[in-house]
């Protein structure tokens, strides 16, 4: 068991029992605890249920599970103030680029399609919890970022707008972080996947345009400051 995982607390929710049992014995194996649901809103109990049963630090999720789907439950989990940054990884037979899309829309951190190899889940999974320990902050000692009243506290990972939290996801939240910090600089799509998202994470250049779309409602009369410039990529610009 490697020492850097073993706090490491993970939820499978899916409906395929068998699947369940794979990816529990696996994920155990390489040194994490790993618990399962088999519905969204099971899993939805067990992650609001109350002290013990919170606190996960990643979410494997299937998506067209009966009830309530895995897409809902995303969103419902990236509203939530205890929530909102805990990474998710969908793992789903839906496989066209608008389900991809729509997945990272959601606030997904990954998406792996089916049929998948145990190794290739079990690489994901590494590469989506390492971005909490190499995010953009951790270069450096400052406290907070703030362009008017837009502020960000690096330590405690909080975004305020006129002193009202903003619930972002982890994504958005080093989107932020970095074109902020780089006020005025333009990154093209490329280089914002190449920063903001684990190298092993396989993404198309449209879902940093789906990402940056849903922080510019999440940031109010700032989100105007997250320019485009066509043909070139974005930036942090002054209002």
């Amino acid at each position: 068991m490697q020492p850097d995982m073993e706090q490491r607390r993970l939820l499978v929710v899916d409906d395929e029992h068998d699947l369940c049992d794979i990816l529990l014995f696996n994920l155990r194996a390489a040194g994490y605890q790993a618990e399962a649901c088999y519905s969204a809103e099971e899993a939805l109990q067990k992650i609001e249920g109350g002290p013990g049963d919170g606190g996960f630090d990643l979410l494997l999720l299937d998506v067209m599970m009966p009830g309530m789907s895995g897409f809902e439950l995303a969103a419902r989990l990236r509203g939530g103030a205890t929530t909102h940054h805990t990474p998710i990884i969908f793992l789903t037979a839906r496989d066209t680029e608008d389900d991809t899309l729509q997945g990272f829309a959601v606030g997904a951190d990954d998406y792996v399609k089916k049929p998948f190899s145990v190794r290739e889940v079990l690489a994901r999974v590494k590469a989506v919890l390492s971005r909490g320990q190499n995010t953009p902050d951790t270069a450096t000692r400052e406290e907070s970022l703030a362009y008017e009243q837009l502020v960000i506290n690096v330590d405690s990972k909080a975004v305020t707008v006129d002193g009202t939290p903003v619930a972002l996801t982890r994504t958005e939240y080093d989107l932020l972080v970095l074109l902020l910090r780089h006020r005025g600089q333009v990154f093209s799509r490329q280089q914002l996947l190449e920063q903001v998202w684990p190298h092993d994470v396989i993404v198309v250049e449209r879902t940093v345009d789906v990402n940056v779309a849903r922080l510019r409602k999440k940031l109010g009369r700032y989100g105007a400051c997250l320019v485009s410039r066509t043909g070139f990529g974005y930036l942090f610009s002054d209002k």
